[in-house]
């Protein structure tokens, strides 16, 4: 089946982006109105983070989410056959120079992004780093192997490499030890395990326990810390702006750093919400829930 379903879309996605969004038209009432993917997760997770916004307000973003949630699953699957030329044209980044000047620091940095926009092709800024300035992206492997293989293989498209996130110490050291340094990714606005959550901020109107790990990370290594804003300047194209967070982790308070991220996150998708992951049950922990 997972041959077959390849092959498909491998044939497909020789198409021109601009063709292929014609099957995320098609796809999104199929999503939205007959399949109902997670309506209801995305319907209370969009209630309560925007309680001051309307029905009818809040049901505009809904569609919007799942429009774009088209979007994405057709930008992701057409990264196999996108061009180094026209990664360029469709992604760039601001304030570069800063991220540079680390490297000739000889120091490391912690990006912290999100699930928010196209979180997939940003790795193309590899084609913009010295070669030995590797881009890390740290990720959690699938369970299917075939789907974890093409992931895999998307996420290193540009000369990125993905590192499992249960091996990031372990490869950190390596890379210190070896007097490297690199450029790790981390997807920071996910749900920690219920026994790990070591903090908790104000988040979208709710209480919402963060993860630290990215921070803990920083602070023990002292690498500077950059908040990645992506913005979707109009379809089919990306800007990714490099916000300071710290530059000198280990004189930081315990959970700063997480806390600002989380505020910087805020103010992005309070700016057009619907580039968000809505459909992820973000707030499945509560402060007073016994912990398992």
């Amino acid at each position: 089946m997972f041959s077959i379903l390849y092959a498909f879309i491998w044939l497909i996605t020789w198409l021109p982006l601009r063709f292929l969004y014609l099957f995320s038209d098609i796809c999104y009432p199929v999503v939205y109105y007959i399949a109902r993917y997670r309506r209801d997760t995305v319907k209370t997770n969009l209630a309560k983070s925007f309680p001051d916004k309307t029905e009818k307000e809040r049901r505009t973003l809904e569609r919007r989410f799942y429009h774009y949630f088209c979007d994405l699953f057709i930008e992701s699957i057409y990264e196999m056959h996108l061009s180094e030329k026209e990664i360029r044209r469709r992604v760039t980044y601001g304030n570069l120079d800063a991220i540079l000047e680390q490297y000739a620091q000889g120091k490391s940095v912690m990006m912290m992004t999100a699930h928010y926009g196209n979180w997939e092709w940003p790795s193309a800024l590899s084609l913009y780093l010295p070669e030995e300035f590797k881009l890390y992206g740290i990720y959690k492997r699938l369970r299917n192997q075939k789907f974890d293989a093409l992931m895999f293989s998307l996420r290193s498209r540009f000369g990125g490499v993905p590192v499992e996130k249960k091996e990031i110490l372990r490869f950190m050291l390596k890379l210190r030890n070896e007097g490297k340094s690199g450029n790790f990714w981390m997807i920071s606005d996910q749900t920690p395990n219920g026994r790990y959550i070591h903090f908790w901020t104000r988040f979208l109107n709710q209480d919402t326990p963060t993860l630290t790990g990215t921070e803990q990370l920083a602070r023990k290594f002292d690498y500077p810390v950059f908040y990645v804003e992506i913005t979707r300047t109009k379809r089919g194209y990306y800007h990714c702006e490099f916000i300071p967070i710290s530059l000198e982790p280990g004189k930081t308070a315990e959970f700063e750093i997480s806390g600002i991220y989380m505020q910087l996150l805020q103010k992005t998708i309070e700016a057009k919400p619907e580039y968000w992951l809505w459909s992820h049950r973000r707030w499945k922990h509560t402060r007073n829930q016994t912990k398992s």
